[in-house]
């Protein structure tokens, strides 16, 4: 479809090695797109890589933490250096962090998530501004359902927090940034499995309380999520067939979150 086509132009995407990041990166590029893949594991960027690689779209490997300024700034320079431009960002690499009762939760355990989630969020966009400014753009930023929609998941607090806070920086970038022609949204996955699991760390031996039970039913989508599925929507928030919508936030959960919030 001619308005899903991102032929010429260049995305960079954090977390791109896995899950959701590798599927829209994949996406991306088999629509047109060439992949600035910027992720902090060496091993799985070479091995993403190849994939991308091997279904004929043009990769730039980069091994950044986007928690650190000067490397997310070296990692844009890098994409744009070797494509000539930057037309797309998608802030997406975070952790699960520390899941404990906030009494239980260090100063440097909070830091630490919200440096990775909401911080590097900041210092991928923050870096790429420049570059998408010469001739407009579209940033993407991946929250999640917890901490805007559901709020059960106690023990979530840091995760949460810096989830929501993605949400405002995604409103107020779409307002400053839009008379430089550049879209901001967010998109807010439920759950499916991914490498991001293996970063949660329960702190606590037994569940701060019990989670809620619905009946047969209660689910408005027999269908669980898959990062293949944000890929599509991805596509979709990036394309010129959504030139007009920004400052939205699209839930992506087979409405799970309605009944579990």
């Amino acid at each position: 479809m001619k308005g899903l086509s991102l032929e010429g132009r260049v995305a960079l995407i954090t977390g791109a090695a896995s899950g959701i990041g590798f599927a829209v990166a994949r996406k991306l590029g088999l629509n047109g797109a060439k992949i600035g893949l910027v992720d902090n594991r060496p091993e799985k960027v070479e091995e993403a890589t190849s994939k991308l690689v091997a279904e004929g779209i043009e990769v730039e490997p980069v091994v950044a933490d986007v928690s650190k300024a000067d490397q997310m700034e070296a990692a844009t320079e890098q994409v744009a250096k070797r494509f000539g431009r930057i037309d797309i960002v998608h802030a997406n690499a975070g952790i699960n962090g520390v899941w404990a009762r906030i009494e239980d939760i260090t100063p440097e355990e909070f830091d630490e998530t919200i440096a990775v989630n909401l911080r590097g969020s900041f210092l991928t966009i923050k870096f790429a501004v420049p570059f998408l400014k010469r001739q407009g753009g579209v940033v993407l930023l991946t929250s999640s359902v917890n901490g805007t929609r559901i709020f059960s998941n106690s023990g979530a607090t840091p995760y949460s927090c810096s989830k929501a806070g993605q949400i405002a920086m995604a409103k107020m970038l779409a307002v400053e940034l839009g008379q430089s022609g550049i879209r901001v949204n967010a998109i807010c996955p439920g759950y499916f499995p991914s490498d991001i699991h293996a970063t949660t760390k329960h702190k606590s031996e037994k569940p701060i309380r019990a989670r809620p039970h619905y009946p047969d039913g209660a689910r408005p989508l027999n269908s669980e999520s898959t990062p293949e599925q944000v890929g599509d929507l991805a596509l979709f928030l990036v394309s010129d067939m959504a030139k007009h919508i920004t400052g939205e936030v699209v839930y992506i959960d087979a409405g799970i979150s309605l009944v579990i919030g």
